[in-house]
């Protein structure tokens, strides 16, 4: 979906709206109008997107209390000034080890789940190179809100395995990168990530 789109903005807003009055209304009738709006939004997202009513409501409105944002992170490991970069077995393409903040962990302790899992390596979170607006850097436009974390790790040990989300793992210099998955990183956030690595004193980048 493209960023520009208003009904984009529109349905999004909708939905956010109707989600905290459901949340917070104790009227039935506001509750009975906020489910309404939240099923237009759900309608509008479903009609201009070609996805199916039933996927829109799961996906789009399967949440409950304030909505805010989902968090996604990124670990940045280097190696002689080559960065880590893993093969997604859903697409072929390259990635930073990453992947959503689980409930029960924090921003750290996610990153190096991810990185365990999806690149067989242990490592440690040093940084944080930049919080970003995925909506700012990233295609295609989701209908949710997401946060990319961009960490500065370090690996500590361990060796690739092939796994149920990736098929290989490999080094890369920034003129010499893979085919990327741009909505999870751009050559524009992999530059980022060395311009940190190679920084005496990074300041962390945020929208």
């Amino acid at each position: 979906m493209n960023r520009n789109e208003p009904w984009l903005s529109w349905a999004v807003e909708l939905q956010a709206l109707a989600q905290a009055g459901l949340h917070y209304s104790k009227d039935p009738y506001d509750v009975e109008r906020f489910a309404r709006i939240r099923e237009i939004a759900a309608e509008m997202l479903s009609v201009k997107s070609d996805i199916p009513p039933g996927k829109v409501r799961e996906l789009f409105c399967g949440e409950t209390g304030y909505q805010t944002p989902k968090l996604d992170t990124r670990a940045a490991v280097f190696r002689n000034d080559k960065i880590l970069l893993v093969r997604e077995r859903r697409t072929g393409k390259w990635s930073l080890p990453g992947g959503w903040v689980d409930v029960n962990l924090s921003v750290t302790e996610s990153a190096v789940k991810e990185v365990r899992e999806e690149a067989g390596l242990d490592v440690s979170a040093d940084l944080i190179i930049a919080v970003q607006d995925k909506d700012k850097h990233n295609l295609p436009v989701y209908a949710w809100k997401i946060c990319k974390v961009f960490i500065l790790c370090t690996a500590r040990g361990g060796q690739f395995a092939e796994n149920t989300e990736t098929t290989d793992s490999g080094y890369f210099s920034p003129d010499a990168l893979p085919p990327l998955s741009t909505e999870k990183n751009t050559p524009e956030q992999i530059a980022m990530c060395f311009d940190a690595r190679r920084a005496g004193h990074w300041v962390t980048q945020f929208d």
